[in-house]
């Protein structure tokens, strides 16, 4: 059974930092081009960036950063660079599996695996189980990932465990499945590279997440973009489906707003 319950079943807490925060890492190849660089260069800075972020995340008390690394449309690319991602995603879990579990961070995998050769598969699998109880930070890498994808599995999933339930199911029951089970839906979303879209991305836990989008380029992007998304998302007001009186109702005496469940 899912921990976390669903923002549009409940009142969620609106903690001043958020407690996940979700990221498409878009604008590799645009910064790269820029540059009079081949688009790998971008993927590799971008592979740096993500290193910085996570650094950054554990540093101000986030709990879960989930970023979308391949997409299940990605695969519509040019074959040479998607053989050189997945490359560069091996050699990346290669290399950095270590340092994540030295520093207590959990490395998490969604997506459908089926069209990832079997060595990666298999580092995958080991990343996972090395860090599997690390608890500063998790860090969940969205690979070959579809939203859709992601609520068509759970459904499946959820019937073939509970088939009895095939002629009608609740939100609760269908939580479990999801890829995202096990963490809160996310506080913050943020967008690099100047597009203002979710791509397909945690369709279903984005319900009701804040948006921010930026036009800096993800291989630009840093600790000081991180911090004026989080000010941005620290302005909100946060009211899944109340009015602005009703918050301010509920304001205890230290100013912060009260997450309540639904009556």
């Amino acid at each position: 059974m899912s921990l976390f319950q669903s923002s549009t079943r409940i009142i969620p807490d609106a903690p001043a930092v958020p407690r996940h925060i979700a990221i498409i890492m878009d604008g590799n190849g645009r910064w790269a081009k820029k540059r009079f660089m081949p688009r790998v260069a971008g993927h590799q800075r971008g592979v740096e960036v993500l290193r910085e972020v996570v650094k950054a995340c554990r540093k101000l008390g986030v709990e879960y950063l989930t970023v979308f690394a391949f997409s299940s449309e990605n695969w519509r690319r040019p074959a040479d660079e998607v053989s050189f991602l997945m490359t560069l995603f091996l050699k990346m879990l290669e290399r950095e599996v270590a340092k994540l579990h030295e520093n207590n961070i959990r490395l998490k995998i969604i997506g459908d695996r089926s069209r990832f050769d079997n060595e990666l598969r298999q580092t995958m699998q080991e990343a996972e189980q090395l860090t599997a109880k690390n608890t500063a930070l998790t860090l969940t890498v969205a690979a070959n990932y579809g939203g859709r994808w992601d609520v068509m599995q759970a459904v499946k999933a959820m019937l073939k465990d509970r088939p009895q339930l095939a002629q009608t199911f609740t939100e609760e029951d269908l939580q479990p499945y999801l890829s995202m089970s096990d963490a809160p839906e996310p506080d913050l979303f943020i967008r690099t590279g100047g597009e203002q879209r979710i791509s397909n991305f945690m369709l279903w836990q984005l319900a009701y997440t804040e948006l921010y989008f930026t036009g800096t380029l993800w291989p630009a992007f840093g600790f000081g973009e991180l911090e004026k998304a989080i000010a941005s998302y620290q302005k909100r007001e946060r009211r899944f489906g109340r009015t602005s009186e009703q918050l301010t109702s509920e304001q205890p005496a230290d100013g912060q707003p009260v997450g309540q469940a639904d009556a």
